[in-house]
């Protein structure tokens, strides 16, 4: 039954990923702005990268338990 739950919870991320990384959600963050030196789009879709990929090897590592 835990290994049903980790896909369910993989199908999940990927549909969050999808979402976020879409054009209206991805419009929101396309300004003149900067976070640290760098466009607020670039820091926003690595960080959405980023937190994807950890979200994920936390599934794998500890959703089939």
């Amino acid at each position: 039954m835990r290994k049903g739950l980790a896909g369910q919870r993989l199908v999940a991320v990927f549909i969050a990923g999808l979402v976020l990384l879409n054009y209206p959600i991805l419009s929101l963050f396309d300004r003149p702005q900067t976070v640290f030196g760098l466009p607020l789009l670039h820091v926003y879709l690595f960080s959405v990268w980023l937190a994807l990929i950890l979200v994920v090897a936390w599934i794998a590592e500890h959703g089939a338990r």
